[in-house]
Order: C-alpha cells, then structure tokens, then sequence
C-alpha cells in the first residue's frame, strides 16, 4: 500500500510591486525583484538581478565590484519576509517582520554585476509571531552564501 503524501498549500509568485505591497522597504533596500515557488508555511525562492547601478557598488569596491554579504542576507530576510507575510494571509496585511537574531552566515564566492542571485528560504521553525529560517543564496546553481536568521512578526509602532 502506497503512502499518500499531503502537499502544502502553493500560492502564486510575486512581483516587485506586490512585494513592496508587503514590506516597507523602498530603493536603496529593497533587495529582492520577486519571490516564486512560494510554498505557504515552509519556503520560497527570491530573485535579485544585480546590476552595476546598485549604489554600494560605487564604494564596495572601486575597480572589483563586491556586493557586500550583509546584503545578501538582507535580501534572504526579505524574501523569508514576504514568505512570512504570505504564509499569514489577511491577518498578515500590514505587519512589520523584524530581524532578531543572523547565525551561521557563510559567504562562499563574490557576487558581482550581472549576477542574478537566486535566493532560497526554509521556514525551520514557526512559533506564531518569531519564526527562524534557513537561507541558501546562488548563483547559476553555485552557492554564494548562507545564514539562519530568526525573525519577529509585529505590528508597525
């Protein structure tokens, strides 16, 4: 007898503009262009074109281009945020998610213009208002980065 596997609920990919709908953050730091293969309650993958006109190119560094790690795991939160917003539903609207806690972070190889980063997240643990995930960020398949982080789930002050 053949086990029946239970899938989670999907929901759709989101665009820029649905992002910035969930988070508050805006140009310079808005890191992530969209967030696909969302499933609810346990991961997502983001995407992140990086372009030479990303303004910490112009002192990070002068002659090779590095987009600085902290970033990377910025755009990780970000993505575990709107996974976060989505996997909460209307009761989500309008909700801030905050950074708590970043552990492990590994940065592997450099991330340069033209990369598109592809930045995947794993809820690991969701107790109602702080969740911990695990994030994966690539690029054409190779590991650039990693980290867990915990966050918070809060109304805006």
């Amino acid at each position: 007898m053949a086990e029946t596997a239970i899938a989670a609920p999907a929901a759709t990919a989101v665009d820029v503009t649905a992002v910035m709908a969930m988070l508050p953050h805006r140009y310079p730091m808005l890191l992530v262009d969209r967030v696909e293969d969302i499933v609810l309650g346990r991961s997502a993958r983001g995407v992140k074109a990086v372009t030479i006109n990303e303004p910490f190119f112009a002192g990070h560094f002068p002659g090779r281009p590095i987009m600085p790690g902290v970033l990377i795991v910025e755009a990780l939160a970000q993505t575990a945020g709107v996974l976060a917003i989505r996997t909460l539903g209307d009761a989500g609207l309008g909700k801030l998610v905050y950074f708590m806690s970043i552990d492990s972070a590994k940065f592997r190889v450099p991330v340069e213009p033209g990369c598109l980063l592809d930045l995947h997240v794993d809820y690991v643990q969701n107790r109602g208002r702080v969740s911990k995930f695990a994030g994966r960020a690539m690029v054409a398949g190779k590991l650039v980065a990693e980290a867990n982080f915990t966050a918070m789930i809060a109304d805006p002050a």
